[in-house]
């Protein structure tokens, strides 16, 4: 397996504008490589017309499943957490040569696996120990104080105030789960309460998940942040000088015991609050958006800050035209009256508050929704406008290449990645080069009404206004969440199937049934919905148990997640990692269940 430091396998939130197939499933959304874990299975090579997505967010490859994980660079994983060991970062000076070097780092990319050919057949490889080195990174400055307009009371944006318990799940090993560094943080089969954010005193009022971080923001405006650090994407500084770590034969339960140290870096593995000195003074936040390696933090006067990088099929991409990997949180120049901010693997989308779109990140699969060119490439990393109608949308959405807007007429638009349908477009689903080049509606939605809607790896979901739960895209991994025999019987107008009779895309939306929907997320292969009654369902892909129900064997169909940590709370909430997930609840909300009811 390549080192922690290298990108995880296979897509996690589009490869070249004309992918190519990989011959394994994705693995988990992450910045780090996935180390060895409990299956192996092999899998056999996709088909022509399946395309390759950056290695970035992948997951391992399940046995006797169609595998067409759509990534240039895939580092062949199985089922368990990402390896510890951490590669030495050295500078590229051909890299580094374009980028300025404030508050930047640059390294060399570690070798990876590529995806096997269309034609051949992937195995997973041995079982090996799972060991990290502690970094030597230099230090970087804080970002300038800088004065800054402010808007008018009536025109701010509000930062939410519901103080939230915070329960995670999944794979744990590079700290994504926030739990410290006790040895049963590593796995954690069901929902656990994180002890270490409390809502009477931490007080998190909003989470956002990403490839392998997580950022938090709390009551009184601090930004939390924990998880993979290798790039930049926590803000903050976590030199840490413990020695080698290995984990092999670390412990996993449900219980919250702290039991013997893991190893892992405290600095990633704990909940800190990026410096509050890193802004300027009086700088008051309302969200935090996570992608793969980067993060951003949007404040009430509309204005955006960002930290980390980007990645492309080459390795890092870079932050913006003058920083290759941002240590410190920057302000965006660009992005002024920005209403909301959400992240695809490695492509942002900010809404404003006339109803324009900006998209910025990586764009080789046309996830910008704008021509990018090879020779002018890291244009994309300058926030633009780009087809959308102007002054229109009301909501925006990202999978981990493709990417959502709703306007204000209720009409649906995407653009980006779709070789598994993922944009609810079916026309050429499937084939290679399956991209969407610029916004175009989705008529497969033009009857519903959209509430929210949220894109995976290379599936999507959305909710309705009267509580449908939509899926659509990738269905290999069970990511539809519907009985295989249910697939089956489906048209061909609606299902493309493999060269064994399997059913593969789900090319138009499709309801999920009993499930009285409010919110769902889409993980690269796993999905989680909260129903009306403050219930959580999940389904698909779960070898690191980032489904909650238990065990590491995938889940056919949606499944209530129940457990004595989450069974009498009202869940508001959901995020899906890679090989993780959070879900919350009001804090306020702790009242006794009878009968299935407060």
């Amino acid at each position: 397996m390549p080192p922690r430091r290298a990108a995880a396998a296979a897509a996690s939130k589009k490869a070249t504008a004309a992918p190519q197939a990989a011959a394994e499933k994705p693995a988990a959304k992450a910045t780090r490589a996935t180390a060895t874990t409990k299956k192996a299975p092999t899998k056999k090579a996709a088909t022509n017309g399946e395309a390759k997505a950056p290695a970035k967010r992948g997951r391992p490859a399940k046995k006797d499943v169609d595998a067409s994980a759509p990534a240039k660079k895939t580092v062949k994983t199985v089922k368990k957490a990402a390896t510890k060991k951490k590669s030495d970062s050295k500078s590229d000076d051909a890299a580094t040569a374009s980028f300025s070097t404030q508050a930047t780092t640059s390294v060399d990319e570690p070798t990876q696996d590529t995806a096997a050919s269309s034609n051949s057949t992937a195995t997973a490889p041995a079982k090996t120990s799972r060991k990290r080195k502690a970094t030597d990174e230099p230090e970087v400055p804080v970002a300038k104080k800088i004065r800054i307009a402010r808007l008018k009371e009536e025109d701010k944006n509000k930062a939410p105030t519901q103080k939230l318990h915070v329960y995670v799940f999944g794979e744990g090993s590079s700290g994504e789960l926030g739990l410290g560094t006790a040895k049963n943080a590593v796995d954690v089969k069901r929902p656990r309460l994180n002890p270490l954010l409390p809502a009477s005193s931490i007080g998190v009022v909003q989470v956002s998940t990403g490839g392998m971080h997580v950022l938090a923001l709390t009551h009184d405006n601090k930004i939390l942040s924990w998880g993979v650090n290798d790039q930049g994407a926590l803000g903050r500084d976590t030199t840490w000088d413990g020695g080698l770590v290995d984990i092999d034969d670390n412990k996993s339960d449900d219980s919250s015991d702290s039991g013997d140290d893991s190893g892992m870096n405290p600095k990633e593995a704990t909940p800190t609050a990026i410096p509050s000195d890193a802004f300027p003074e009086d700088t008051k936040f309302v969200q935090v958006a996570a992608s793969d390696s980067a993060s951003f933090a949007l404040t009430d006067d509309g204005l955006v800050y960002g930290w980390g990088t980007f990645r492309s099929n080459e390795g890092i991409f870079g932050f913006s035209k003058t920083s290759f990997i941002q240590k410190t949180p920057v302000l965006l120049p660009d992005l002024k009256k920005i209403r909301n901010i959400v992240c695809g693997a490695n492509h942002v989308l900010a809404l404003n508050a006339d109803g324009n779109v900006f998209a910025w990140g990586s764009g080789q699969q046309n996830q910008l929704g704008r021509r990018v060119v090879e020779r002018t490439k890291t244009e994309g990393l300058v926030p633009r406008e780009f087809g959308l109608p102007r002054k229109k949308i009301a909501q925006i959405a990202c999978g981990s290449y493709h990417s959502f807007a709703v306007d204000k007429s209720g009409n649906v638009w995407a653009w980006g990645l779709n070789n598994f349908g993922e944009t609810g477009i079916p026309e050429h689903a499937g084939e290679e080069e399956a991209c969407i080049l610029k916004p175009a509606k989705v008529s497969t939605l033009s009857d519903e009404t959209i509430k929210m809607i949220d894109g995976g790896g290379h599936h999507s979901g959305a909710v309705t206004e009267d509580g449908k739960c939509l899926v659509w895209g990738r269905l290999d991994g069970y990511q539809m969440g519907l009985p295989m025999d249910t697939l089956k019987s489906l048209g061909e107008d609606k299902i493309t199937k493999d060269e064994h009779d399997r059913p593969r895309i789900l090319k138009v939306p499709t309801e999920l049934p009993n499930i009285n929907a409010t919110f769902i997320t889409c993980g690269t292969d796993h999905n989680i919905a909260i129903s009306k009654e403050g219930k959580a369902y999940s389904w698909g892909f779960s070898a690191n148990y980032q489904t909650g129900q238990g065990t590491d064997d995938d889940i056919e169909v949606a499944t209530m997640i129940d457990n004595t940590a989450v069974r009498e709370k009202k869940l508001n909430w959901a995020g899906a990692g890679g090989q993780y997930s959070i879900l919350t609840a009001p804090a306020d909300f702790d009242l006794p269940m009878v009968n299935g009811t407060h």
